[in-house]
């Protein structure tokens, strides 16, 4: 009897490269972020742009996952073109990671409200960087090291730079829409202000850490936040959390 060959189970497909665009006004910088972008496996350099303004059209075109976008370029600097891409319903999608020159200055909290997954120093290791493009990409938020969830909201208590009625408004918006949320959801968003993975949440809960991503998510469906990040501004801007005193 002739032996029956099965053919073996196919692969699964991997999943298509994390699509960067550089923003930066130093073409040297934007080479070398290029080299090391393009050197992995699962990302791939789709643009390059030496201004805001730039960076927000080919944005449109290339439809990247991560923008990786410095804060002070000239013309329209990395916040503007922040806010931008954040206020263009066809680019709900793109994550943007701040290039700062200085981690801790008081551009930190306005990138956040501007709509930046989060920031990292231009003099951060290769590896943090490309770790930096795929937590921005997963939708979790990115705060360096050197820039703790204590400083950024010790900024956003201050105003980080927000005109005061403006913020006053905000805090209102926000305030409402967290009526909307559950006991268990608010409970939630004030663990993810403290900086607490979905993991450390399930363990502080005592539940399952799919059970604490669904409150995640729906917590961010109902307050309009594109990701954790912008959690973490509304949970403090909305006065539900407040940092602490030093």
């Amino acid at each position: 009897m002739d032996d029956i060959r099965t053919d073996p189970t196919p692969a699964a497909p991997s999943p298509p490269p994390i699509k960067v665009l550089l923003a930066d006004d130093q073409a040297l910088l934007r080479s070398a972020f290029k080299v090391l972008v393009d050197s992995e496996p699962d990302m791939e350099v789709v643009g390059e742009a030496s201004d805001g303004a730039q960076a927000f059209e080919l944005a449109r075109r290339a439809r990247p996952d991560v923008v990786l976008m410095d804060i002070r370029m000239p013309g329209t600097d990395g916040l503007a073109a922040t806010r931008m891409i954040s206020a263009d319903p066809e680019l709900g999608a793109v994550r943007v990671v701040m290039l700062t020159t200085f981690e801790v200055d008081e551009y930190v909290a306005a990138a956040l409200r501007a709509g930046a997954s989060g920031f990292l120093g231009k003099g951060a290791e290769p590896e943090d960087l490309l770790n930096a493009i795929r937590v921005a990409h997963a939708g979790e938020a990115l705060l360096s090291p050197a820039a703790t969830k204590g400083l950024i909201a010790t900024f956003l208590a201050q105003g980080g730079g927000a005109d005061p009625a403006a913020a006053a408004a905000a805090a209102g918006s926000h305030a409402q829409r967290l009526a909307a949320l559950t006991v268990r959801e608010r409970e939630v968003l004030v663990l993810v202000a403290a900086g607490l993975s979905n993991d450390g949440i399930a363990g502080r809960l005592e539940v399952s850490p799919l059970t604490v991503k669904t409150h995640v998510n729906r917590a961010m469906a109902k307050l309009g936040a594109r990701d954790r990040a912008q959690l973490v501004v509304i949970a403090y801007e909305s006065g539900l959390v407040r940092p602490r005193a030093e």
